[in-house]
């Protein structure tokens, strides 16, 4: 009688790719749960540092300053990050990494009850957004190993969009409710507890990180082509750099706008409706057989988000601010997913680690910007005035990937090219 068991790769390769095969590749729950846990600086950090500062100085404009400075450090550093888990791997970043960043955070929120001069706050916030982890790009560094040559990387690229979403709708939840009903500095204490808990556990998991590659005389070889050298890359940055605003717009405004309705707590739930949105449509899309070029979704998708964007700041309610930010949300996951799509058939495999962090650095870097200027039109200009950021940044955005959409053409290989994960091949090291 022929024997029913192959192995994981074995049966994702002759079967069709879906989320119950993908989950049950062998060794990713080791990595999924923990993390999971550690992307929570992400979602949790910038509107935490925004409710915590804006508590004890009374300024959204002062909140949103050092939030931009959180973010600014950390896009600036997220490549950097990525080449030294290259060349080391990625235990020997995340380690250090996680232990910096829960004590920059610690740091910053006595710093911030004390009612430390803003500048102490800008000093303290380098590093903690210096020292947030690259979880997201080391996942999918992850899934490229175990799913090397399978169709279920296109279904694997979905789902780590889909869990990035997910922490979305939980960090700024969770934000909200331990800064309103705890304490103000409950939000910055847990995230920087969850990123040393769930940092160090993800480090742990030896087994399935993707080896480092190594020279003949046994010393850690790695390409040093930057994946910013990629004119595809460039443009990929640039309409990251708007979605990063849409998502520093929303927490600024979304808490400004619920404030002044005097309903604090619709903060967390407005921007969870939001998030669930960009899940949805992350789930929708890993669970559909595209046959339109990824280039081509792209502009769509883009151009259907910056027009919802753009219609954020005419809302009068909280009901039609949740079905408007439910639109917005629907409309990013398929901007995000294809653009991480992209990334495989403009980036030598060397330098894909890399180019996950630099559009993991843009989102951070277009949300600290969005957060200042979201945080001096709400105190300068109108309630709701922060919602015109979004609708600019996409809107710019848009047209820069229409002027140079011809970048995102890909290099012929011979094949079709619809997955959104890879790595280099890698020699082991013993």
């Amino acid at each position: 009688m022929a024997s029913t068991v192959t192995t994981s790769k074995d049966s994702a390769a002759t079967s069709r790719p879906g989320y119950g095969r993908l989950l049950r590749t062998r060794g990713a729950w080791t990595f999924l749960l923990p993390g999971f846990a550690a992307r929570q600086p992400f979602a949790m950090l910038t509107l935490s540092i925004v409710l915590l500062v804006q508590h004890t100085t009374g300024s959204y404009g002062a909140a949103g300053a050092v939030a931009a400075v959180t973010g600014v450090s950390m896009a600036l550093f997220a490549p950097y990050t990525g080449r030294l888990a290259d060349r080391h791997g990625q235990r020997a970043v995340l380690v250090p990494g996680v232990l910096v960043h829960a004590a920059a955070g610690l740091a910053l929120t006595p710093l911030a009850l004390n009612g430390a001069p803003l500048w102490a706050l800008f000093a303290a916030a380098v590093p903690t957004g210096a020292s947030v982890p690259q979880v997201g790009p080391m996942v999918r560094a992850r899934w490229g190993v175990r799913l090397k040559g399978s169709p279920l990387m296109a279904t694997a690229a979905a789902f780590e969009s889909v869990t990035d979403e997910f922490t979305f709708v939980v960090g700024p939840l969770l934000a909200t409710a331990l800064c309103t009903t705890v304490d103000p500095s409950a939000g910055l204490v847990t995230e920087a507890a969850l990123t040393l808990v769930g940092g160090l556990l993800f480090a742990a998991q030896k087994g399935t990180q993707p080896p480092v590659a190594v020279s003949a005389d046994g010393h850690a070889r790695v390409r040093h082509a930057s994946a910013l050298r990629v004119p595809g890359v460039r443009v990929l940055i640039v309409t990251f750099l708007g979605i990063g605003s849409v998502f520093g717009g929303m927490q600024v405004s979304l808490a400004a706008f619920t404030e002044s309705i005097g309903e604090p707590g619709l903060n967390g739930v407005l921007y969870g409706v939001f998030a669930a949105g960009n899940m949805l449509a992350g789930l929708a899309c890993g669970a559909i057989a595209w046959k339109v070029a990824p280039r081509r979704r792209l502009i769509v998708a883009y151009t259907a988000l910056a027009l919802a964007a753009s219609a954020l700041w005419t809302a009068d309610s909280a009901l039609l601010l949740g079905t408007l930010g439910l639109l917005v949300g629907m409309c990013i996951a398929p901007a995000l997913i294809t653009g991480y799509t992209l990334v495989e058939s403009l980036v030598p495999a060397g330098a894909r680690t890399e180019a996950f962090t630099w559009l993991t650095g843009a989102v951070a870097l277009g949300q600290a910007v969005a957060v200042t200027v979201a945080g001096q039109f709400e105190d300068r200009l109108w309630d709701g005035a922060g919602f015109l950021v979004p609708m600019g940044g996409t809107l710019l955005a848009l047209v820069t990937l229409l002027a140079l959409r011809s970048r995102l053409a890909g290099a012929p290989r011979g094949r079709t090219v619809a997955r959104g994960i890879g790595h280099r091949d890698p020699v082991a090291v013993d």
